[in-house]
Parts: C-alpha cells; structure tokens; sequence
C-alpha cells in the first residue's frame, strides 16, 4: 500500500508519515528530499520559493516511483505539499486501489491562536534552517488545500484546537482502512 499525506507547509506532514513508519514499519519519502535533489543537483531551474510549480514538476517523478513500488508489491509512505489535489490522474484502476491519500490542514483559527508553537516545530524532524514563515500564507495555503481536497473527494485532517499527534495516528489510521 502507498500512502500520501499531502497539504499545507508546517501542518505536520512529515512528522506524522514519521510516526506512521515507526508503527506500521513501512518507509516514507519526503518530497522536500526529492525537490532539493533537482535544485541541488540543477536538474532544474526551479527555486525553494517556486512551490507551485515545483508541485507539478516533481509529482509525474513521485508518481512513476509510486506506480514502481506498487509493481514490486512494497509499501511507502509519501508526503509533502507537492502532491497535487488531482494525483490520481497519474494512475489507473490496477494502481489506484493501492493508494490511500488525505491532507492535513489547520484551521484559520489555530494557526492564529499557536502560530509561534506552529513555527517552533517546524524543524522537529527536517531541519529548515532559519527560514521566514509567514502567517497569512500559512492561513492561504491550509484554506486552498482543504477547498481542493473538497473538490477532489480528498479526505482531511484539519487540526482545529489541538495538536495530537497520537490523534493524528489514529485518524490516518481509520482514512487508510477505509
């Protein structure tokens, strides 16, 4: 099985698909990892700063790994913000009933009462430097993820009041087994 965890930055996206391989043993591939292989190794002209398109130019590479471990009947775990709400136009049938896929978002909410506590963990498994993070696009990016997951049948997990990671877990868990 392949499961994507896809959605805004600093939502804990790669926190959980850590938590996740701890417990299911499965392994997992951050799409940071794989942006910053095409930028390092100039295999594009592509920025830190250009996620949109990033999105797009990564997704058809993730998506052949994807179809790749399918083939081989193994498991893994994807995230990151670069799996675009329309990923399984990437796949047919013989693919797709392999794949799980939700989101996480925050609501508007959180974001503006923990922003300080959303920032502070945002290097709790990668490190992202001394990197500025702006509140306001935070608060857009969680409200275009969890509107396109909407349109595309997408389930989400949107963080209102608290941030559990046991939570988290456990409804990943429970979208998987659907």
């Amino acid at each position: 099985m392949i499961i994507l965890i896809g959605g805004s930055s600093h939502v804990g996206k790669t926190y959980l698909a850590q938590k996740l391989m701890e417990k299911l043993k499965y392994p997992y591939l951050s799409l940071d990892h794989l942006k910053m292989m095409f930028i390092r190794g100039r295999l594009t002209d592509l920025t830190v700063e250009d996620d949109y398109e990033m999105r797009y130019f990564l997704w058809p590479y993730a998506a052949e790994l994807i179809k790749t471990a399918i083939e081989n009947d193994q498991n893994m775990i994807v995230e990151g913000c670069y799996i675009p709400s329309e990923w399984r136009e990437q796949f047919d049938e013989t693919y797709l009933k392999d794949i799980k896929c939700f989101f996480i978002t925050m609501s508007e909410q959180y974001l503006r009462d923990n922003f300080d506590s959303v920032v502070g963990f945002g290097s709790v498994i990668e490190n992202r430097g001394e990197e500025e993070v702006d509140l306001e696009r935070l608060i857009n990016c969680s409200k275009e993820f969890k509107s396109e997951a909407m349109e595309y049948d997408i389930p989400v997990i949107e963080i209102t009041d608290k941030y559990d990671i046991e939570e988290m877990v456990t409804k990943s868990l429970e979208i998987i087994e659907m």
